[in-house]
């Protein structure tokens, strides 16, 4: 399939390039040819551009289209994969419940299981649903004043309970005086999550991510996730936040996902009047991922 979208990049990219060519040679030898005619030539220039602009935009067009499809294509595996996974868990130990007769131990392990592939399962619809609000230019939402290092704080703590991590695997450290924003408390929530999960699925097998909290000039507050993972090359820096987007480094093999968390992170922090980016020294030297937001009136 990727091979073949592949395919289809490389020769409409190549077909663009030989049209524009001909049209090229057409156009200079109808010049050659017809010098003496000012009028015609000045009017063959312009249409000739008008022509080369014309097949340039569409051979753009169908790039983009034909990349567009690949990415929803691997959302949709991805989502599939996430979705059919923990149903197919559950209902396994449901059946096995049934159909055996368990002791009270093995009976609570399997309700905990149960319980961590429904988060699984709801996280990912939850995800999905936050991606398509996140897209709505007309939403009216009341915003609060929220303590963004007690949000912070909580997202550690429940990464550090899901991913079985201690203090010195996810740290936390705050090191603002005044951390409070004007916005809504679960989008916030949401995104400063999902910059801890995208920390810690890309990590190495010894994870090392911390959070950090700071306030800089301008009235504003950052949350940087820190980790010491596979880290993000150049070129990726700025596509990372795309919608359906997975960085084909070697984790996006291994790692789960739908490619929409850094798409919400970012939707947040345009929605909130800040900005997200990311920082990385290149593959394999770790990465930091750094959402800005404005503080709150009277801080």
């Amino acid at each position: 399939m990727i091979r073949g979208r592949r395919r289809q990049v490389i020769f409409f990219t190549v077909f663009g390039i030989c049209l524009v060519a001909i049209a090229v040679t057409l156009n200079v030898s109808w010049i050659v040819l017809n010098w003496k005619l000012g009028i015609l030539a000045v009017l063959g220039v312009i249409l000739f551009l008008l022509i080369i602009a014309g097949m340039v935009l569409n051979t753009i067009f169908l790039v983009r289209e034909i990349r567009r499809n690949e990415q929803q294509d691997s959302f949709l595996n991805a989502v599939t994969h996430e979705l059919k996974t923990p149903v197919a868990s559950i209902r396994l130990y449901l059946q096995t419940l049934q159909t055996r007769d368990l002791d009270a131990e093995k009976r609570r392990e399997f309700y905990r299981i149960m319980l961590e592939d429904s988060d699984r399962l709801l996280h990912t619809i939850e995800q999905v649903l936050r991606a398509g609000s996140a897209r709505s230019r007309f939403r009216r939402e009341a915003r609060t004043r929220v303590d963004l290092a007690e949000v912070a704080k909580e997202c550690v703590e429940l990464a550090r309970m899901r991913f079985h991590l201690d203090d010195t695997a996810l740290a936390f450290e705050n090191h603002a005086a005044a951390t409070t924003v004007l916005g809504n408390v679960e989008e916030l929530k949401a995104a400063i999550w999902n910059l801890i999960d995208n920390a810690i699925k890309y990590s190495t097998t010894n994870v090392r991510v911390k959070v950090e909290l700071e306030e800089l000039e301008q009235d504003r507050v950052a949350v940087r996730v820190v980790d010491y993972g596979i880290g993000i090359s150049s070129t990726e820096l700025k596509r990372i936040f795309r919608r359906f987007y997975r960085t084909p480094a070697l984790g996006a093999v291994r790692t789960k996902g739908s490619g929409l968390g850094l798409f919400i992170v970012r939707s947040v922090a345009r929605n909130h009047g800040g900005r997200a980016f990311a920082e990385s020294a290149g593959s394999g030297q770790g990465s930091r991922l750094t959402l800005l937001l404005p503080k709150a009136p009277g801080v």
